[in-house]
């Protein structure tokens, strides 16, 4: 199953995450995918903010992973400059540390993804408009979009 939604301002996209976030569980892995500026790393923000993250939230483009403090640890990744090559970081290994996982431009490590997670395609579709396509994988993720959606 699939879920569209269209989101009008900044505010709607945090207010979705912070709705993600009100059901999160350990080893949470959500992917994110759009272009540049679609959103990605503002989700990010609302998630973290709602999660208890004090710091500020910023793309971990030259870093690859973040790692902040919160309820739960969460671990944001943004693996564009990583052209596929995972194999020296230990991305696999956030999957299981029992935090959140939030990956910017995951398509770019499909082969490694968990099995189960929430993928997220933003597209821009206006000035201040973005759709968001969520495809859960699991019945996690499933009944996750059933109390947010």
């Amino acid at each position: 199953m699939e879920y569209k939604t269209v989101m009008h301002d900044e505010m709607e996209t945090v207010e979705l995450a912070q709705n993600f976030e009100s059901e999160k569980f350990p080893n949470m892995v959500i992917c994110l995918n759009g272009e540049l500026g679609s959103g990605k790393t503002l989700f990010t923000k609302g998630f973290a903010n709602a999660l208890g993250v004090e710091e500020s939230i910023t793309s971990p483009t030259f870093n690859i992973i973040k790692e902040y403090d919160g309820e739960l640890p969460l671990y944001h990744m943004d693996v564009y400059r990583l052209n596929g090559d995972v194999d020296t970081i230990g991305v696999e290994d956030y999957f299981t540390k029992g935090g959140v996982v939030i990956i910017e431009w995951a398509d770019m490590i499909k082969d490694i993804l968990p099995e189960e997670r929430l993928d997220i395609k933003i597209k821009i579709t206006g000035e201040n408009s973005r759709t968001f396509v969520i495809k859960p994988y699991g019945e996690k993720y499933e009944e996750l979009c059933e109390a947010v959606l």
